[in-house]
């Protein structure tokens, strides 16, 4: 990584990801969860305080060092285990069906093969497991749309690779996942272009 990707990126992240306006939505987004699950793309660990009881451990997919040490005192003071278990959510170093369940929070708008990450995450469910997701991307409205297709180069050089025009809750079905629950709107602290927001769960089939 270079020193932008590597350095300034992550403190950017943590700033615009880790706004208390959010926790409402996290906690809303980690609320199914049960288990054993496995997170991609960790970050510095906004979502921790935010797990139910129901969570017994936590398995954090996460490639960069310096959010991974922004996270330090959130990861310590976590009521949930938490173990950095991965740095590449495209080739999951797990076997198969070893979780109850998966986490992901603004993170597949830019993970470069998000179908293979996608396919890893259920290959690493257990049948019947959950997949819990709370993500921007493509907006409901043309109007925006247009905006998104203008912002997204800029948003991918300077965002990490961030795409705006991702229909997630579509590359999870095409995925082999059933979305059970889906909500998309638009989140008030946030330009539309970077706020069309999805927050669902889905299952793998049995």
């Amino acid at each position: 990584m270079g020193f932008y990707e590597d350095r300034i990126l992550p403190r950017i992240i943590a700033k615009t990801c880790g706004m208390p306006a959010m926790n409402t939505l996290r906690a809303r987004a980690c609320e199914p969860l049960t288990g054993e699950v496995i997170e991609v793309g960790f970050g510095s660990g906004f979502n921790v305080g935010q797990y139910p009881s129901a969570v017994t451990r936590i398995a954090a997919v996460e490639p960069n060092d310096k959010g991974w040490e922004l996270g330090d005192e959130r990861i310590s003071a976590s009521a949930v285990p938490i173990d950095r278990a991965g740095l590449d959510g495209q080739r999951l170093p797990f076997g198969d069906a070893v979780f109850d369940a998966a986490l992901s929070t603004f993170t597949l708008c830019t993970i470069p093969d998000l179908q293979a990450a996608l396919a890893e995450l259920r290959r690493v469910v257990r049948p019947g497991g959950g997949f819990a997701f709370l993500e921007h991307g493509r907006a409901p409205d043309a109007g925006v749309r247009r905006w998104q297709r203008r912002i997204e180069p800029w948003q991918k050089r300077f965002g990490g690779g961030c795409h705006l025009t991702r229909d997630i809750p579509e590359e999870i079905r095409a995925s082999g996942w059933d979305v059970v629950d889906l909500e998309t709107f638009y989140a008030d602290a946030s330009p539309r272009p970077f706020g069309a927001f999805s927050l669902g769960f889905a299952r793998r089939p049995n």
